[in-house]
């Protein structure tokens, strides 16, 4: 059995957190990485949240694999060589460290831009943002420790808050702002 999906409250310090954390990312992966971004639900001002830092590490090519990996390594974090998203590389935390997620996508490509205006998005509508938290909950209450069913059952939302920033982007011409780090 594994652990239960839990859902906290916001905690200001996470941007405080991903900042220490962006600075020593940069610092090892330097140009390598073309933006480091703080994304997910700890990235949006009063969004409850499963307490994970999610990091987005956009790369210009995933090859060669060492020019991100032996740095992100060097820092600790462990390479998930069996994950099954094509579309990004993944990293975890170090053994015994604070949960951090670190997803390497391609600068430019469609999950790497979904993951910035979902997350700017819903730090430009508060309401939706509060909306998004309680489905959270109530999936998360439902799930249990099942986390493939926690996720499973807030994708219909996710996919309607996507629906919304979409039409946003198209109305206010949103692109990605500066690299948080």
């Amino acid at each position: 059995m594994g652990e239960p999906v839990v859902i906290v409250e916001y905690d200001p310090a996470w941007p405080e957190e991903f900042a220490r954390l962006g600075a020593r990312l940069r610092g090892a992966l330097g140009d390598v990485a073309a933006r480091i971004d703080h994304i997910g639900s700890t990235a949006v001002p009063a969004l409850a949240a499963k307490p994970v830092i999610d990091v987005q590490v956009s790369v210009r090519s995933f090859e060669p694999l060492d020019a991100y990996r032996a740095p992100l390594e060097e820092l600790g974090f462990v390479f998930r060589a069996g994950n099954p998203e094509r579309t990004k590389r993944y990293f975890r935390e170090p053994p015994g460290s604070r949960r951090v997620h670190v997803h390497v996508r391609l600068l430019g490509s469609f999950s790497q831009q979904l993951a910035l205006l979902f997350r700017d998005h819903l730090r430009c509508h508060p309401a939706a943002a509060a909306e998004y938290a309680e489905v959270k909950r109530r999936c998360a209450a439902r799930a249990g420790d099942d986390r493939a069913a926690y996720v499973e059952a807030k994708d219909p939302f996710v996919w309607e808050i996507v629906r919304r920033a979409d039409a946003w982007a198209q109305r206010t011409g949103w692109v990605p702002g500066p690299s948080d780090a």
